[in-house]
């Protein structure tokens, strides 16, 4: 099987110069070495940011590809954009604020050679606060096909930068769209819609950054209107039950309602594997 991958990541002007750079070494550190790595620039960015860019530009010439756009348009616009400008069959999702062990990739690619026939491999992360020596939560996804297509009728079957999949399955379920806090979980399901096979690792390959606002981000007016629009749509089209979606949305509404402290509580306690750590 041909290894040759691009890297897809999309930064704006909130995230931090010292994040992104952690973030984009962890990809340069790759046992198997990227082809080519897209960074999609959604917005004006900082200098401090763009500064970090530029060090990795300068120090790996004709490996980066930067698109600029004018305005911030949002993480699915933009990697819709990114989706499109990238070389290569097999596309590595990666977050500007997280970290990849060294052989995510190669171990991902390992059960791609196992199955040609997948369109998906993502893993099992893990949640950490300032630094990945300390983690708060295990993040358990399902595993097989069947396991990932029932958990998706409840909840997100996978974590977004711990992805690697083919370009052809993306633009084959349409590509990404503007979905505010959806936009993966989205596409997740048109993938699945449109028959692409997938599997999760089932061991950490990916640490994710968590902070103050973390779970913050999952509740309000704007997140709840979201997710129900979101989930109508599921249950329109056919992909959920009418029992699928009561039992989906019902305590969604609720967690979105929950003050922050209640949310946090609720995510570290009962919808995560707490670290003993």
């Amino acid at each position: 099987m041909n290894r040759e991958y691009s890297v897809l990541m999309s930064v704006y002007y909130k995230e931090k110069a010292e994040w992104l750079d952690y973030s984009i070494k962890s990809m340069l550190e790759q046992t198997i070495f990227p082809s080519e790595f897209v960074l999609v620039e959604d917005g004006k960015l900082t200098d401090e940011l763009e500064n970090v860019i530029k060090k990795y530009i300068d120090e790996y010439q004709n490996l980066f590809n930067i698109v600029k756009l004018e305005k911030n348009v949002g993480l699915g616009p933009a990697l819709r954009i990114g989706i499109e400008n990238c070389k290569y069959e097999f596309i590595a999702r990666m977050d500007s604020d997280d970290y990849s062990c060294k052989n995510r990739i190669e171990e991902q690619f390992k059960i791609f050679e196992k199955d040609e026939s997948l369109g998906l491999v993502g893993c099992n992360v893990e949640e950490f606060e300032g630094s990945i020596d300390n983690v708060n939560c295990h993040v358990i996804l399902p595993e097989t096909q069947e396991e990932i297509y029932k958990f998706s009728k409840k909840r997100c079957p996978f974590r977004h930068p711990s992805l690697l999949y083919r370009k052809s399955e993306v633009m084959k379920a349409g590509n990404y769209r503007e979905f505010y806090l959806c936009e993966d979980y989205d596409i997740y399901i048109r993938m699945l819609k449109s028959g692409c096979k997938c599997y999760n690792i089932q061991k950490p390959l990916v640490y994710m950054r968590i902070g103050k606002d973390f779970y913050k981000r999952r509740g309000g007016i704007k997140y709840m209107k979201s997710i129900l629009k979101f989930k109508n749509e599921q249950l329109h089209t056919g992909y959920f039950s009418l029992l699928d979606y009561l039992k989906s949305t019902i305590p969604h509404i609720i967690v979105c309602l929950m003050p922050n402290a209640v949310r946090d509580y609720i995510y570290r306690n009962f919808l995560r594997k707490k670290s003993k750590v």
